[in-house]
């Protein structure tokens, strides 16, 4: 079954749903040692330090889940999290949905020899490419900063290779209103550049947990689509 009809989910924001459980799964070091590709899988990356697993954990409604750390470069494997969730979307019924959420290794890599950036680089790219039940990227971009070669850069290779994304920018309680829409409307306007369609992008806080709600409800319309495409 092909999941990546698009680049670009087409989705219509719904109500949120509900995160019954939230649990680490495995490290693998290989998109093969990964588990059984049984169910949705959503995977989060970004910069190092751009606040993956802090978000991750917002979304979960779980401090503990992902491993926050102060020092770049933490998550160098791919880390597995198994979701259940029930959806708005059911009319009322209390069917349990189970999807997965993966927490990728930072592409702008920490202090690193140059092996073990290739040896990354290579586990990010055969992932993206080749992990079939993998339905969205959620790319985080900080959100106080102008843009970024490195998150451009990224997100022309996921365009290349047709996968679906969407942006989420990151640490928007750090910095005033102002300076964060001006980095968000400065970051679109330069994918216009060589986009002539932009992805959907969310504004968060994993503080404020601004951006919640809304991550949740489009996941959850994914999830209703890869059922029926099953």
């Amino acid at each position: 079954m092909s999941i990546r009809k698009t680049i670009f989910p087409e989705i219509h924001i719904l109500q949120p749903m509900l995160i019954k459980s939230a649990k680490y799964i495995i490290s693998s070091p290989d998109y093969t040692k990964c588990p059984k590709p049984d169910r949705p899988e959503y995977a989060f990356i970004g910069r190092s330090n751009v606040g993956k697993s802090s978000l991750i954990n917002m979304l979960c409604n779980n401090d503990k889940l992902a491993k926050t750390s102060a020092a770049p470069g933490k998550t160098q494997l791919i880390n597995h999290f198994g979701i259940e969730s029930t959806s708005p979307a059911a009319g009322g019924k209390k069917n349990v949905d189970e999807w997965y959420i993966v927490d990728l290794p930072g592409y702008g890599f920490a202090k690193v020899s140059q092996s073990d950036r290739r040896r990354w680089q290579q586990m990010i790219e055969n992932y993206l490419r080749k992990r079939e039940n993998l339905v969205n990227v959620f790319v985080l971009i900080d959100s106080r900063h102008s843009p970024q070669k490195l998150d451009i850069d990224f997100i022309a290779d996921l365009g290349k290779w047709e996968i679906s994304f969407c942006l989420v920018f990151t640490k928007a309680d750090k910095e005033n209103q102002r300076v964060v829409s001006a980095n968000v409307k400065s970051f679109l306007n330069k994918m216009r550049e060589t986009w002539q369609f932009l992805p959907q992008h969310f504004i968060t806080s994993s503080v404020k947990k601004l951006g919640r709600d809304k991550i949740l409800a489009l996941i959850d319309e994914m999830n209703k689509e890869f059922e029926q495409g099953e």
